[in-house]
């Protein structure tokens, strides 16, 4: 076998948390030295650690750190970096950052400024699509007029013909910033005004258009790895349609209830677009499914998606060591061509959960804080993408990602019930997270059957109710772990420990639970914590 030269000596990681580590992990596997970048939030963070070396960008907000380009490229230049990988998030998807990266004489892990020009922004992706016959989301394909009252007329017109409800949606960024929904005329001009506000302050570009809004559908987009020589693959979809306020809460590959040939068809449009583009390196081309089982094209994902790897287990593909061999000048390597010619057949299951340190109960509010006990699942086809250990800070300042489980098995029925038992192995104290979310979609029936939609979280979790069931339950629990030890107390406990069927399961709690126990892990939770933190 013939072991390939690093692409690059040292290479700059401009990110943080959980998708540095992954970065940094891959450099060194491939014999390059990774270089971390970090504000004061971060300075004993493990990316930080994990590093050969680590360059200060400024205070805890990104706008002072993770966000400025000119101190990104100065760190890069000055520690000697070849390349930098941008990861997802902050800066990846700014064209201005890949040709300030351009300039610099470095090498920028990713798609080009002008594939990100082309891509990136959403409208400029719609009307490619529209040259090549890729079906769009119907909708606009010029930006809003937000700034021209006189022409609100006109576009509430034009709102009427695409019909309502429709969705305002920023033409730059996304995970739902600038996006408003809209059931009526008369609130067409706020919502715009509104969300154009908000997708300037967050993306600094305000632009805004209309899409109608599809519903029920299912949200799968294509994995694609494109090289510098015109060739394009699609490693295959995911199903992303579980979500919350158009944030994704649990993927997986491949998308469910697909056929081989609803499959070719839609690698098919996505590879279309991609090569009129004139991608290279990686992307992820959204897609709506619709009941009558059409695919309408949303948008382009011009970097590594979060959930890359779900796609990775499957088609037995690094897609991070692909993205540097592919910058460093390199064609698709015959891994990748291979794993593209059986995308359309796939002959196993992948599922991620995003945990986050957000609130189920109180809609995910955010829970910034100190993480207490920190235990994660392991076994056959189990990964865990993290960089959180027990006693590090949940900063407020960034994404409450704080780690993403992913599970691979033989076959969907197969990997739900790995996901079952290793949620049930996970751990964490200290703050409020989404596992109790997570562990009733894996006992929902109406998951298992593959019912998805965009509306599913709405349908099927009550947050509130959830965490009220969840609470008696920890009650009891405590209860009898605490009892004065008499006869009766240490009875009930050891017929508890022997025969856990004595207790209610907190994990089953809410709609779509199941199951009549508790588990150890809950019991020792229990033992610990009382209630002063909703079961996890």
């Amino acid at each position: 076998m013939t072991v390939e030269p690093p692409p690059f000596r040292r290479v700059l990681i401009a990110n943080r948390g959980e998708i540095a580590v992954r970065i940094i992990r891959a450099c060194h596997e491939m014999g390059m030295e990774a270089v971390a970048v970090y504000s004061d939030a971060d300075v004993a963070a493990a990316h930080v650690r994990l590093a050969d070396a680590a360059v200060r960008l400024g205070p805890p907000p990104p706008s002072e750190s993770y966000l400025r380009i000119d101190a990104v490229v100065e760190a890069a230049l000055a520690m000697g970096a070849q390349a930098i990988h941008p990861g997802y998030g902050f800066l990846a998807e700014r064209a201005a950052f890949a040709r300030a990266v351009e300039a610099a004489g470095l090498v920028f892990v990713g798609p080009s400024s002008e594939a990100i020009d082309a891509l990136g922004d959403k409208l400029h992706a719609r009307r490619l699509a529209a040259k090549v016959d890729v079906p769009s989301v119907p909708g606009t394909l010029e930006p809003a007029p937000v700034d021209h009252p006189d022409q609100v007329a006109e576009i509430i017109a034009t709102a009427k013909r695409i019909g309502f409800p429709l969705l305002v949606k920023a033409a730059a960024g996304g995970g739902g910033r600038g996006m408003r929904r809209v059931t009526r005329p008369e609130d067409l001009a706020a919502a715009l005004v509104s969300g154009s506000g908000e997708a300037a302050s967050a993306f600094g570009d305000g632009s805004v258009y209309l899409e109608r809004e599809i519903l029920p559908a299912r949200h799968i987009e294509v994995q694609l790895l494109a090289d510098a020589y015109g060739k394009v693959v699609a490693l295959g979809e995911r199903d992303c349609s579980l979500q919350r306020r158009h944030q994704k809460l649990v993927e997986e590959a491949p998308a469910p209830g697909l056929t081989e040939a609803q499959r070719r068809h839609l690698h098919g449009l996505a590879i279309r677009l991609a090569e009129a583009a004139g991608l290279r390196n990686a992307a992820t081309c959204e897609f709506l499914h619709d009941p009558d089982g059409n695919f309408w094209f949303l948008e382009v994902n011009t970097r590594l998606q979060v959930e890359h790897g779900v796609t990775e287990l499957v088609a037995g593909v690094d897609i991070v060591r692909e993205q540097f061999r592919i910058a460093g000048g390199a064609p698709l390597s015959a891994e990748v061509l291979a794993a593209g010619e059986r995308a359309a057949t796939p002959s196993s299951h992948s599922i991620e959960v995003r945990i986050a340190a957000e609130d189920p109960s109180r809609a995910f509010a955010p829970t910034p804080g100190r993480v207490g006990r920190w235990t994660m699942p392991s076994g056959p086809g189990v990964r865990v993408d993290t960089a959180i250990e027990a006693g590090d800070r949940v900063p407020p300042d960034y994404d409450n990602l704080i780690a993403k489980l992913m599970v691979h098995a033989p076959n969907r029925d197969a990997a739900i019930a790995r996901l079952r038992r290793a949620l049930d192995e996970t751990e964490i104290g200290g703050v409020q997270t989404t596992l109790p979310f997570h562990r009733v979609v894996a006992r929902s029936d109406a998951f298992r059957r593959g019912e998805l939609s965009t509306g599913w979280v709405e349908v099927n979790w009550d947050g509130a109710a959830a965490r009220t069931e969840a609470v008696r339950k920890a009650l009891l629990a405590t209860g009898l772990a605490v009892l004065d030890g008499s006869g009766a107390a240490a009875g009930a406990l050891a017929g508890a420990a022997a025969s856990p069927a004595t207790l209610p399961d907190p994990y089953g709690g809410g709609p779509g639970g199941g199951g009549a126990t508790v588990s150890g892990a809950w019991r020792r939770c229990a033992r610990a914590q009382g209630v002063d933190r909703w079961p996890s």
